[in-house]
């Protein structure tokens, strides 16, 4: 398995040490670190191949022996090395279908984060805000810059909506996947009778558009200001810095509330209305449907879901990877690299 491509990469490597000692390329500093960044890829590639190999050699001896082998007890032991052996197989097999998979150009994007709280009220609510933090938390550990959009507080002071712009290096690459329905299994704060309680939220993680992707034209667009309001609808700003941004063609309307400035606000809204008009149009062309937030979020239903998170169990499981974490509570609290880095 992968001969062709391990091939392809030794030879590719040898290419790539004759430039390096080439004068030309030498000299020219951008090159060299293409060159580098390629060669140090293709190494690990065909490390990665050749560790394969020796598993796959092990588990034929493996193999041979079971045939072999009259002693239960050693029997018993070769059996459990050939699960591992095979696990270990299985896992090499799909780190090395990532490094021949071609890159997602969209990886190295910055990326519109949203988050709804859907079946489930209050309790829904809440955890919408709960795993946002785990989110903020996860961000900054790595450097990550978060700025709100907007957000919707819900009276006990969970988030009804929240949309967030995330700013850094490989984000879309490394959130990409937490697009989908989040379902959470505990007993409510609101619970009196102890009942553990099954609620959902959405997650939309839409990458950032650039200038050149989208033209609007801005007779296609309805601009609204207002005042901010907070939770409950008491007013938080004096003036009419809030605005609504309505796509007049598409339907889609933006709310930024988040800044004091009537011009970051919209400047904010536009980030995110170009964003999803970006994500229909690359749906468009895939042919698929129509609207890549409900490809990505479903309808919010309980039997819609990505991931689980078992607070009585302290675990959660990603039903995409058919694998569980048994530290809920230490993943909630920001460390998340886990779970992100299996995909």
């Amino acid at each position: 398995m992968f001969k062709d491509e391990y091939q392809k990469a030794k030879h590719r490597v040898i290419e790539i040490e004759k430039q390096f000692n080439d004068p030309k390329v030498s000299a020219n500093v951008e090159r060299i670190k293409e060159l580098t960044k390629e060669h140090r890829e293709l190494k690990e590639l065909t490390q990665k191949v050749e560790e394969l190999n020796h598993l796959e050699k092990e588990l034929a001896g493996n193999q041979r022996l079971l045939q072999e082998e009259s002693d239960e007890e050693l029997l018993n032991l070769i059996e459990r090395e050939d699960y591992n052996l095979k696990q270990k197989i299985s896992d090499q097999q799909k780190e090395i279908a990532r490094l021949i998979m071609p890159p997602d150009p969209d990886d190295s994007r910055n990326v519109i984060l949203e988050i709804r709280s859907g079946a489930g009220g209050e309790e829904a609510a809440l955890f919408a805000a709960d795993l946002f933090r785990a989110y903020l938390l996860f961000a900054g550990g790595i450097g990550w810059k978060v700025e709100i959009v907007n957000q919707s507080r819900s009276s006990l002071g969970g988030l009804k909506e929240v949309i967030a712009l995330i700013t850094g290096g490989q984000v879309y690459r490394l959130l990409k996947n937490e697009s989908g329905v989040h379902r959470v299994q505990r007993i409510p704060a609101t619970e009196k009778s102890g009942r553990v309680h099954t609620s959902t939220i959405t997650v939309a993680v839409l990458p950032e558009a650039e200038e050149s992707d989208i033209v609007i034209n801005p007779q296609d667009l309805k601009v609204d200001v207002f005042r901010s309001s907070g939770p409950g609808g008491q007013s938080v700003n004096t003036t009419d810095s809030a605005v609504r941004v309505t796509h007049i063609p598409s339907g889609t309307v933006i709310t930024c509330q988040d800044q004091k400035s009537q011009h970051k606000n919209k400047e904010k809204a536009l980030k995110v209305l170009n964003a999803r008009l970006r994500a229909l149009e690359k749906e468009k062309q895939r042919r698929e449907v129509s609207d890549i937030r409900s490809s990505q979020i479903g309808t919010g239903d309980r039997s819609e879901k990505i991931r689980t998170y078992n607070y009585p169990q302290n675990r959660i499981t990603d039903h995409r990877l058919k694998k569980s974490w048994h530290n809920l509570e230490e993943i909630m609290q920001g460390r998340m690299g886990e779970i992100i880095e299996s995909f």
